[in-house]
């Protein structure tokens, strides 16, 4: 057993029986937790936080206590199988691991000699750490192509704030912010990416001041000391109001602006046209409010921005990742203890590197799917997902032909599910890695027993901006469980490419660490590791943009067409742009707001986590819910032009009663078939990905946003 500060662990071993004890860190979402795991008989008896973690510091959410239940379900996949019959018909016979490889080789091989490498798109949604064993696998293979989250969630935070500041701004709640503004993020259930909610609870009980910009009332708002409530999708609108009055209060960093800003001038001119009079107009924000928010962030030191996946996944994605960014550097909150942090890594090879981005040639690069309308993304080698459905249905500028998704269910989490079914029905073939067989898998050709991060050895948050790294230490083998590297490496010398990769995946982990010196066997038997932090690094190294500076006027957006200053522009579907498609849907619906024991689509059969929310909510005002004859839990039809899904429904005052809130990703497990009951709660059915509707750089399609009408289910009306 390793060695443990926490002394309660020699006695929890004593008292239940435990034989062995492992630290390692989880995986089942994307936040990354250190954890205890407890062993009896070769088994995983309990799992724990960490108490000597210094990200999560022994507290853990309910997916990672759950996680034993995900390893051991009876539903688990613990074998290759293929498709019999039909694909889609739900038969299936299991096969080897090499026949499987095998197989997926012969197709990948023929594809790429018959129509090209750009006809293989490769696929990954919530992530075990994959991204880099994937993007290295089709960027040598020569595919340009990899479908993943990432045009609208997290990709866009890394994009934006390469092109303006360098990397992404982390939080540093080590140092104690004392003004948070949490925007569009509700960390305290979702625990995102580099953050946990712990350090951020810590920061508030230590006196920090809280905003809280949000259209529902979450824990977070109802204890912040400005809450802004506004319009779903106008976030924009409120940030260039917010800096209009910075700047016109000349409450901004004199010295900073003076050193290090680019485009300060144009950008002033740009936050003039937004008086808070037109914000008021457009976010239903009180003048008063936003006033006293923007004074409040200014003027209480250090100050940072919590932000989240919200803001991204709407039509102005792109601009308000930058006007956050704005918010945090025009206050001088970038790169300061306390403020928004420019954390480096430990030096390893990192997981761009890793990726392999040069070796896709020249030729390739240009033929990805939309690269040439949403340069944004495409600079970051991200693809908009309707350019893939139509590359299949419509076979234009060139036909896919096998798609192969890994911890991916894109018939439940992709905007028009409609079209994303037709596309998957279509497509030549489809190989699925994940642990169950969700709806997108049952539509496979090929699917692969993935393993969960109990079962591999990898570098945990490896990709993660917050400037550590952790080992995670495999601890059981279930069924022909593989991890995704393993079997991307395997794969990969099936293909041709064995030269790039290594005779197994730990001499990978080896090469990663090799610059410091050190191997996977060395990093195992240490905690963690974390990169030098140095405050304040612009002021002798300056920012890592084209003008070296902190690019307000986005040098790089300009060179590819784009307006290079941020702004407002109204979501697709409102009441303001579509007010004839208003009339006869005359709610504004929002979508996507996080469950504590679900990832998304995941964890819908993990017996705990469903028992705590057994079905789809919608929450509908109580004013709302009289004027449509709908009471408490009934099941409720949400309509929009696209089709129409049922809830049930929760009545909620913390909303304004025009706007209806539904949750997303749901499908049900325990309906056995190959749908699943896919397309019945699943709230994709109702949202739009048509490109003018989609963040002109970025891609980010607009599902958070968008109009409905609601009524109670007809009697019998559920399936």
């Amino acid at each position: 057993m390793t060695d443990f500060k926490y002394s309660n662990v020699e006695k929890e071993m004593a008292t239940y029986g435990f034989d062995r004890v492992v630290k390692s860190h989880c995986r089942m979402c994307h936040g990354g937790c250190g954890v205890l795991v407890y062993m009896r008989n070769g088994k995983i008896a309990k799992i724990a936080g960490d108490p000597d973690c210094p990200i999560n510091h022994g507290t853990l959410c309910s997916k990672g206590l759950a996680s034993t239940q995900l390893v051991y379900h009876p539903d688990r996949l613990t074998h290759p199988v293929r498709s019999v019959g039909s694909r889609g018909n739900g038969q299936w016979e299991q096969i080897s691991w090499d026949e499987a490889l095998d197989c997926i080789a012969e197709r990948i091989l023929a594809y790429k000699a018959d129509f090209g490498a750009e006809s293989i798109v490769m696929g990954y949604g919530t992530g075990r750490e994959n991204e880099g064993v994937i993007y290295r696998f089709a960027n040598l293979l020569g595919s340009p192509n990899v479908l993943t989250a990432g045009h609208f969630c997290y990709g866009p935070r890394i994009a934006t704030s390469i092109i303006t500041c360098g990397t992404n701004p982390i939080v540093d709640y080590e140092n104690h912010p004392q003004c948070i503004m949490v925007w569009g993020n509700n960390l305290v259930i979702s625990n995102p990416d580099c953050y946990k909610a712990e350090p951020f609870s810590v920061s508030l009980a230590k006196g920090a001041k809280l905003i809280a910009v949000d259209p529902r009332l979450t824990r977070i708002a109802a204890r912040a000391d400005v809450w802004l409530q506004p319009r779903p999708g106008t976030d924009a609108a409120l940030a260039l109001g917010m800096l209009n009055v910075i700047v016109n209060e000349e409450l901004y960093d004199k010295q900073f602006v003076k050193d290090h800003v680019h485009g300060w001038e144009p950008f002033v001119q740009r936050v003039n046209e937004y008086p808070l009079k037109k914000v008021e107009k457009i976010t239903w924000v009180a003048r008063e409010k936003i006033r006293e928010a923007a004074r409040l962030f200014a003027t209480t030191k250090p100050a940072a921005v919590q932000w989240g996946v919200a803001i991204e996944q709407q039509i102005n994605c792109a601009d308000n990742d930058r006007l956050l960014m704005a918010l945090m550097g025009l206050t001088g909150n970038i790169d300061v203890p306390g403020g928004q942090v420019l954390f480096s890594t430990p030096k390893i090879r990192n997981v761009g590197y890793f990726c392999a981005h040069r070796m896709l040639p020249d030729v390739q690069r240009e033929k990805r799917l939309g690269g040439d309308r949403f340069r944004l993304a495409g600079n970051f080698a991200i693809i908009n997902p309707k350019c893939v459905w139509d590359a299949i249905l419509e076979e234009k500028p060139y036909a896919v032909k096998m798609l192969f998704f890994i911890s991916s269910n894109p018939l439940v989490t992709r905007a028009n599910a409609k079209e994303v079914y037709r596309a998957l029905e279509k497509v030549d073939f489809i190989a699925v890695s994940d642990f169950f067989m969700t709806p997108t898998a049952e539509l496979a050709d090929i699917v692969l027993p993935a393993a969960s991060w109990l079962e591999m050895d990898y570098i945990a948050d490896y990709w993660k901006r917050h400037g550590y790294i952790f080992p995670r230490r495999k601890v059981v083998q279930v069924g022909k469980c593989r991890s995704d590297h393993e079997m991307l490496n395997d794969l990969a010398h099936r293909v041709g490419q064995g030269d790039h990769w290594w005779d197994n995946f730990e001499q990978a982990l080896d090469w990663i660490l090799e610059p410091m010196g050190i191997t996977w066997q060395d990093f195992k038997q240490m905690d963690y590791l974390r990169g030098e932090v140095i405050n304040q690094k612009y002021k002798f190294k300056g920012f890592s943009t084209p003008s070296r500076k902190f690019e307000l006027y986005a040098s790089l957006l300009e060179q590819w067409g784009y307006d290079p200053l941020p702004q407002y522009r109204e979501p697709p579907e409102s009441p303001y742009s579509t007010p004839e498609r208003f009339k006869n849907y005359p709610y504004i619906l929002i979508t996507g707001r996080r469950s504590p024991g679900f990832f998304h689509t995941e964890n819908r059969q993990i017996p705990w986590l469903r028992e705590l929310h057994r079905d789809p909510i919608v929450e509908i005002h109580p004013r709302t819910a009289k004027k449509e004859n709908i009471t408490e839990g009934d099941w409720v039809v949400i309509e929009s032009v696209r089709g129409k899904v049922r809830q049930r429904a929760k009545l909620f005052e913390g909303m304004d009663p025009r706007v209806v809130s539904a949750e997303h990703a749901w499908w049900f497990p325990e309906k056995k078939g190959p749908a699943h009951g896919w397309d019945e709660s699943n709230i994709n059915i109702l949202t739009d990905n048509a490109y003018e509707t989609c963040d002109p750089a970025m891609g980010a399609t607009s599902v958070r946003t968008l109009l409905c009408r609601i009524c109670p289910e007809p009697e019998g009306g559920g399936s």
